[in-house]
């Protein structure tokens, strides 16, 4: 994997991202949520553990000074987000899932201001502008089916991605990727464990149907974007310049309308096409001005 390009390696991240919501959406009736999230954190966590032990890594791993940081991203950033987007995904359309995601945008610049002191540039409230109006384009299309519920669940939910991302910066620059990436795996384990025993406990069903559309389900889950979509994405960090590849990832919402529509999850509606381009152009707007920030800190040092 270390010698592919950058380009190779960022399409292959956005791609198996842009089949999330899709995969999502398969998953409704085949298998409980929070069970789906838990047993695909177990296989990505098998994925990568060899890794961890063939490296001695085991108690970095488990290190006291970054414990409760790495259990913050596992339980916001892996459990607890993706259990309710797997929920929303019951009442709402892969592609409205992958365009209300974007407004994660909205929540990092909240972040960015109280946490890390980062004023926002003109820029930066124009995109959120943009971002707002695309989703609330969605929302008022949504307004007589169910799909209103689903997309509140997303953007009320998103913040999680943001926190998760916050704790990461603060993280030791020297810890490995791989076990980042094994941490938001390995933490996610103990939360969807609790998740799961209290909806049982409930009275809630743990209900799974073993066939070919659960098997497919958690095969991409746990392999494909609990583990090498995050393989991918560092692999392109590492190889490309951070203004082409945010660009070329954030385009994965057109990938996962143009893959919903086809696979007949989604119709082209014009409402859908307007909030799908506000949005994406909002969320441009925002990662230039991120990107300037970048290359003007790395210009400093």
């Amino acid at each position: 994997m270390k010698n592919l390009s950058g380009l190779t390696s960022i399409f292959l991240c956005s791609l198996m991202i842009a089949f999330s919501p899709i995969v999502g959406k398969i998953s409704v009736g085949v298998v409980l949520p929070a069970l789906l999230v838990l047993l695909s954190a177990i296989i990505a966590t098998a994925f990568f553990m060899p890794w961890v032990i063939k490296n001695n890594q085991l108690k970095v791993l488990f290190a006291r000074k970054t414990l409760l940081q790495f259990f913050t991203i596992g339980t916001f950033g892996t459990a607890l987000m993706f259990t309710v987007l797997l929920i929303a995904l019951k009442y709402t359309t892969p592609a409205n899932a992958a365009v209300l995601q974007q407004s994660e945008m909205v929540y990092s610049l909240i972040f960015a201001y109280f946490l890390f002191k980062e004023k926002p540039t003109v820029k930066q409230l124009a995109g959120t502008a943009l971002i707002i109006l695309g989703v609330t384009v969605l929302l008022i299309n949504g307004r007589f089916s169910l799909n209103l519920k689903g997309d509140l669940l997303i953007i009320g939910s998103t913040w999680m991605l943001q926190l998760s991302a916050s704790v990461a910066k603060r993280l030791p620059k020297e810890l490995d990727y791989k076990l980042i990436s094994t941490a938001r795996n390995v933490f996610a384990i103990p939360v969807m464990i609790v998740v799961v025993l209290v909806h049982w406990r409930s009275g809630g069903s743990l209900f799974l149907t073993p066939n070919i559309k659960f098997w497919g389900v958690l095969a991409y889950t746990g392999i494909f974007k609990y583990a090498l979509a995050m393989i991918f994405w560092y692999i392109a960090l590492r190889k490309l310049d951070l203004a082409k590849m945010t660009a070329l990832y954030l385009s994965y919402p057109v990938l996962t309308f143009a893959f919903s529509v086809l696979l007949g999850f989604d119709k082209i509606e014009i409402h859908k096409v307007i909030g799908l381009a506000l949005t994406m152009i909002g969320v441009y707007l925002m990662t230039i001005t991120v990107n300037a920030k970048t290359n003007k800190l790395r210009i400093k040092n």
